[in-house]
């Protein structure tokens, strides 16, 4: 964070006539106001933290109200500490003549004054909305460039004959057009302040039902997605307040988590969660793909889920027979009908966890044909230590493991067909296996809906240890108060109220309770974002899908980047999947790849899909695509880096390269979502042939930003 106390302008030489102060003076004095307020804020915000650590816990809601607001200040302090002035992105004058600086955050000076208005608020949407076409009410826009917080460069953008007349430019993506060759790095660059209108739009669409973003390649589909992340959960109430962390990012593969790591924490958002497919399941990181084609096509229909539940349906059979218990009071029967009853149970927990409850319910349904004045813990007692009650309880409704469940389906072919009848015979032996938990990326979504129907085994064992163990705390507290009350000369009752309920509520403390871990990833998430979601099968489908029961998705893909094909509509592939009210908005323009590039690759996959959405390149590098023997490989690489001080490069399709800082090693499947200043392919005639082979040569020759190689032997 720098906090200038001189000129926020630092312009290179060939810059000088944008230094002129009729130009730069009113910016002058907003930057020195924010500075100011920002040095204020940083000291507030600091104190009001330090009271609110040093003040007690306290317990129930005052606990999470003092958490949620240490999470405030510490998100905001870290926000004011990595950006000062260049917190700003631009500033817009309006057609009455108002400056309106728009920001990452908004920003009051101590005069009530609206220094910076959030990017994210309706006032903002202007800024990054207007065209030519549509000014907004705007007569200008600036654009900062900022470079070690001091602004390098600028661009005026005019909507009006008078701006026009006063230096601003009538092309309206200049600012964004100059950034497009600035040199990429491990991260995704910050590209808030350029944001297109046609992407801003999608941002800042609403959030009910499923919205396609559909573009092809450097179109910004998973700008729009990230920064549509931060949104949400500015304007959306529902989702801001949502469970589980309110959004879920899911990306294609680890690259690209790592590539748009920092996207968020930028835009000051850290209440979104990020992950793959494979981070679902905790058994999925290592589980090699589906070897066999027709298996994977076989487990990629959602219908296996369902399996899953049927299996998990053949465990919960209440007994047919009655059963007799003893006690020393007389003899219950437990009827057929009440273990049905008690087995009709309603109740959203999974197997494992709905154990304790079907117990309690069956107890309840027999002790209340007990007329006998015997308090009813007794009889309860007496049930759960009669040993042919408890084993038959324990065949009809067992403690299951997820894992084996998943594992018994490929091992058993009878319990298969039973749990999945439409399978043919010929089906259920191909998903036969020896080894039934030597587990694939196909088995991942069955593992999760196992894992989500069967629940943990032990939390039945952990409810009942924390409820010992509160139950001795609060027999505890009662002998303690017991000794007060009668050592007191209390006359007026105060020592009586430390038996109350509200009091004995207030004085439980949950935290010191033996703890479940707990599944960030589990859900329920408000909204989810699903990235280069073409892949996805309707089984992978079902695993997002039980984590967001409001069904509000926004689903980024690309019907041309499709490995195994997408002959559907969008429409038609995502209701298939179980999504309603789908509306798909398209990007078109190519932001990122040079027409030099696009007009080799666009063949490459009309070939295979004539009506794939193939973008217009924006911008052309003056650099044609390069071809060379694989023997020059090293020789090209090292003469880029000698060249090229910043910026990375990317080979692709060549396991034997090494991998350094600068230069990455990827297939052309990992290489999705990811851009790069120099792409080598190596022998892309040998990435395979049909609709696989074309979409991986497409997506890779789509990765560059400048420089394109294509290497044969």
């Amino acid at each position: 964070m720098i906090l200038p106390t001189t000129s926020a302008f630092q312009l290179a030489d060939r810059l000088v006539a944008k230094a002129d102060p009729s130009l730069i003076s009113s910016d002058e004095e907003q930057f020195a106001a924010i500075a100011e307020t920002v040095r204020g804020s940083i000291a507030d915000a600091s104190a009001r933290l330090d009271r609110a650590l040093g003040a007690s816990s306290g317990v129930g809601g005052a606990a999470v109200e003092r958490d949620l607001e240490i999470h405030r200040l510490n998100a905001r302090l870290a926000m004011f500490r990595r950006y000062g002035i260049d917190m700003c992105l631009g500033r817009m004058v309006t057609a009455d003549g108002t400056r309106i600086y728009i920001g990452r955050l908004g920003l009051t000076g101590s005069d009530g004054r609206q220094l910076l208005v959030d990017w994210r608020a309706p006032a903002a949407e202007p800024f990054f909305g207007a065209t030519l076409a549509d000014p907004m009410g705007l007569i200008s826009r600036r654009r900062y460039r900022w470079t070690g917080g001091r602004i390098s460069d600028y661009w005026d953008e005019a909507f009006t004959a008078e701006a026009l007349a006063a230096g601003g430019a009538l092309d309206d993506q200049s600012a964004f057009i100059a950034s497009l060759g600035s040199s990429r790095s491990a991260r995704m660059r910050d590209v808030l302040a350029t944001i297109q209108a046609d992407q801003d739009a999608i941002i800042r669409a609403g959030s009910s039902g499923t919205l396609v973003v559909d573009g092809g390649p450097g179109t910004g589909k998973t700008v729009v997605a990230l920064h549509r992340a931060a949104y949400l959960l500015y304007s959306d109430a529902r989702i801001s307040r949502g469970s589980g962390g309110g959004v879920l990012v899911v990306g294609p593969h680890q690259p690209y988590l790592s590539y748009v790591d920092d996207v968020l924490p930028s835009l000051g958002e850290d209440r979104v969660q990020t992950c793959t497919l494979r981070d679902l399941v905790p058994d999925g990181a290592d589980a090699p793909l589906e070897a066999d084609p027709a298996v994977a096509r076989v487990k990629a229909d959602g219908r296996l889920v369902d399996a899953v539940g049927r299996a998990v349906r053949l465990y919960e059979q209440p007994p047919q027979r009655s059963t007799t218990v003893e006690t020393p009071w007389t003899d219950l029967r437990v009827r057929a009908l009440d273990w049905e009853e008690a087995f009709d149970t309603d109740t959203d927990a999974p197997h494992n966890e709905a154990r304790d409850e079907v117990w309690d319910a069956l107890l309840d349904i027999v002790l209340d044909r007990f007329e006998e004045q015997i308090p009813r813990a007794q009889l309860k007692r007496s049930l759960a230590q009669d040993e042919a009650l408890t084993q038959t309880f324990g065949r009809a409704w067992p403690l299951l493991d997820p894992l084996g469940l998943v594992a018994a389906l490929w091992t058993s072919p009878g319990f298969l067909k039973r749990c999945a009848p439409w399978l043919t015979d010929e089906e259920v032996r191909l998903l036969q296996r020896e080894d039934g938990r030597a587990w694939t990326a196909s088995d991942l979504p069955l593992l999760d809906a196992a894992r989500r129907q069967v629940g943990d085994p032990g939390a039945g064992k952990m409810r009942r240890e924390r409820e010992r163990l509160k139950a001795a705390e609060r027999e505890y507290r009662a002998s303690v108060a017991d000794y007060l009350m009668e050592s007191s000369d209390d006359d007026l009752g105060l020592m009586s109220m430390l038996r109350g309920e509200d009091v004995q509520n207030s004085l439980d403390d949950d935290d010191a309770l033996p703890q479940r871990g707990t599944d960030l990833l589990a859900g329920p998430f408000a909204h989810i974002i699903v990235d280069e979601a073409q892949e996805l099968t309707d089984a992978e489908w079902r695993m997002l899908l039980s984590r967001c029961p409001s069904r509000s998705f926004t689903v980024v893909g690309d019907r041309a980047q499709a490995r195994h094909g997408f002959t559907e509509s969008w429409e038609e592939r995502l209701s298939h999947a179980g999504l309603k009210d789908v509306h798909v908005a398209s990007l078109t323009v190519n932001y990122r790849t040079p027409e030099e590039i696009m007009v080799e690759a666009e063949p490459v996959i009309r070939a295979a899909l004539p009506d794939a959405n193939v973008p217009t390149s924006v911008r052309a590098s003056g650099i044609p695509v390069h071809r060379a023997a694989i023997k020059e490989r090293d020789t090209i690489i090292d003469a880029w880096l000698v060249e090229n001080e910043e910026g990375t490069a990317c080979v692709i399709g060549d396991e034997t390269f090494t991998a350094s800082e600068r230069v990455w090693s990827l297939t052309p499947e990992l290489s999705k979502g990811l851009e790069f200043d120099l792409v080598v392919l190596v022998e892309p005639e040998k990435f395979g042939t049909g609709i696989e082979g074309a979409v991986d040569r497409y997506v890779s020759m789509t990765r560059s930003t400048r420089e394109l190689v294509m290497l044969t032997a």
